[in-house]
C-alpha cells in the first residue's frame, strides 16, 4: 500500500514541500496529493505590485507539477479531522459545489494566513487588503477609479504597509497618499535604515501619521485614538495576519492565535502524523523566539518538514535545516529598496543596504522564491529512497514554547 501524504495549501511553503517530497520519495511507495483552492500560484510578496496595475507572470500549478507525481486537487479545505485522519474540502463544479473527503497517513498543513482586521470597527466592511490576489485586484479597481487629489490611507507601518504605501505613491503621484503607523516610522530599523526610509517617503510626498492608532474605518475617512478624522477615499489595512481558522477547530495543539505548535522537525507536538509549515505553524529560531509570518520563514520550514517526512519514511537520518534569518528585504517602489541586516534570530544590526542596489537585491529574492515554487523538483539531487514499513508514531521531539509573538 502506498503511504498517503496530503499537503493542504500551495503557497510558498506548501508548494515547495510537495515538490521536495516528490523529489525525495519513490512514486511506487508514496501517493502525494496537493490541495489548493486556486489553479495558479499567488506571489503574495508582490500583491502591492498587482494592486497598482502591474501584471504578474501566471504560474499554473498544472504546469509546475506536471510529471512530478504530485496529484493536484483544486478544492477549498473546509475541515480536518486529525482523529479520523481525513480532510474535507469543497470542489466547485458546473452544477454547484460538492464535498470531497481525502484520507491521509501524513498530513502537511500549510493553509497560511489572511489579513487581520484586529476587530477594529468598520475595517472589515470599508477597508481593502492585499493579503490575497482577490483583495489586491479589488484594490486595483478602486485605485484606478480615483481622481487626482483624492486621499488614500495605508494603515500599518510594518513591511507590508511600507511596501504598499510607496508602491501606490510611486504609481499614482497625483493622489494624496498617507501612512498611519502605531509607532514611530520604521522604529525597528537601524539608524541608517530609518533615515533612508524617511528620505524615500518624503521624496514620494507621503504624509506620515506616526504614533497614530486607527480606531475605526468609515466610508471617506478613518478615526484615530486622538479623535482625529483622517480623509480616506480608499483605506488599505495592513496591520498583520491571522491564520486560517480551521486549525482551531481541530484537536491539534495550537497557540492562542491558532498557530499549530510544532517541534524542530515541523511535526505537531500533539499529533505526530501532522506537520505544519509556513504562517500556520508556531516554530522558533535559534534563540527560541517565534519565527515571524513570512516567506523567509516558510521556505526553510518547508524544507525541514519535507526532509523529516522523507527521513522517517525511509529510515534515514533526520535533517537539521537552519531556521535563521539574514536580512529583512523591503521594496520601496520599483527604484528604491531597503535591506536591513539582522541576526540569526531576526534582531536588527547596524548594517543596511539602501537605494537602487537594495531594490535589485529585493527583486532577486522575489524571483528566487518564485523559481523555487515554479521548479519544485529541481535543484535537488535525485535521492529517492524506498519507504520502509512505519511503526506507530512515537511521541514528538521536545515541543517548542507555545507563546505567541507580541
Amino acid at each position: 500500500m502506498q503511504h498517503r501524504i496530503v499537503v493542504l495549501g500551495a503557497g510558498y511553503a506548501g508548494a515547495v514541500a510537495a515538490g521536495r517530497l516528490a523529489r525525495r520519495l519513490r512514486r511506487e511507495d508514496v501517493a502525494l496529493t496537493l490541495v489548493n483552492a486556486e489553479p495558479d500560484f499567488v506571489e503574495r510578496v508582490r500583491m502591492h505590485q498587482l494592486a497598482t496595475g502591474q501584471e504578474l507572470r501566471p504560474r499554473p500549478f498544472a504546469e509546475m507539477f506536471d510529471g512530478t507525481g504530485v496529484e493536484l486537487r483544486l478544492a477549498r479545505v473546509t475541515a480536518v479531522d486529525v482523529d479520523r485522519k481525513t480532510v474535507t474540502a469543497e470542489v466547485a463544479g458546473p452544477d454547484g459545489d460538492h464535498a470531497l473527503e481525502l484520507e491521509y497517513d501524513t498530513l502537511v498543513y500549510a493553509l497560511g494566513s489572511a489579513w487581520n482586521d484586529q476587530g477594529v470597527p468598520g475595517a472589515a466592511e470599508h477597508a481593502d487588503q492585499i493579503a490575497s490576489r482577490a483583495g489586491a485586484l479589488r484594490l486595483r479597481e478602486r485605485l484606478a477609479g480615483l481622481a487626482a487629489g483624492e486621499p488614500v490611507v495605508v494603515v500599518g507601518g510594518g513591511l507590508t504597509g511600507l511596501e504598499a504605501v510607496t508602491e501606490i505613491a510611486e504609481a499614482r503621484p497625483d493622489l494624496d497618499v498617507a501612512l498611519a503607523a502605531r509607532g514611530a516610522l520604521g522604529d525597528w530599523l537601524s539608524p541608517k535604515g530609518r533615515r533612508h526610509l524617511r528620505k524615500v517617503l518624503d521624496g514620494l510626498g507621503i504624509t506620515v501619521h506616526e504614533h497614530t492608532a486607527v480606531t475605526a474605518v468609515a466610508p471617506g475617512h478613518v478615526s484615530t485614538a486622538e479623535g482625529t478624522a483622517v480623509p480616506a477615499a480608499v483605506t488599505l489595512w495592513t496591520t498583520g495576519f491571522a491564520v486560517h481558522p480551521i486549525s482551531r477547530a481541530t484537536a491539534l495543539e495550537v497557540t492562542a492565535a491558532g498557530r499549530i505548535v510544532v517541534d524542530r522537525t515541523m511535526r505537531s507536538v500533539s499529533h505526530p502524523d501532522v506537520y505544519a509549515i509556513g504562517d500556520a505553524a508556531m516554530a522558533t529560531g535559534p534563540a527560541g523566539n517565534p519565527l515571524r509570518m513570512s516567506c523567509a520563514s516558510g521556505l526553510p520550514m518547508a524544507w525541514q518538514a519535507a526532509d523529516a517526512i522523507a527521513a522517517r519514511l525511509t529510515g534515514g537520518k533526520l535533517p537539521n535545516t537552519p531556521l535563521r534569518y539574514v536580512n529583512q528585504c523591503v521594496s520601496l517602489g520599483r527604484a528604491e529598496g531597503l535591506i536591513q541586516y539582522v541576526t540569526a534570530d531576526d534582531c536588527v544590526v547596524r548594517a543596511a543596504l539602501t537605494g537602487r542596489t537594495a531594490a535589485l537585491y529585493k527583486e532577486l529574492i522575489c524571483k528566487g522564491a518564485a523559481w523555487a515554487v515554479a521548479h519544485p523538483t529541481l535543484g535537488l539531487p535525485a535521492r529517492r529512497r524506498r519507504a520502509v514499513p512505519q511503526p506507530a508514531p512515537a511521541p514528538t521531539d521536545t515541543p517548542l514554547p507555545t507563546t505567541t509573538p507580541a
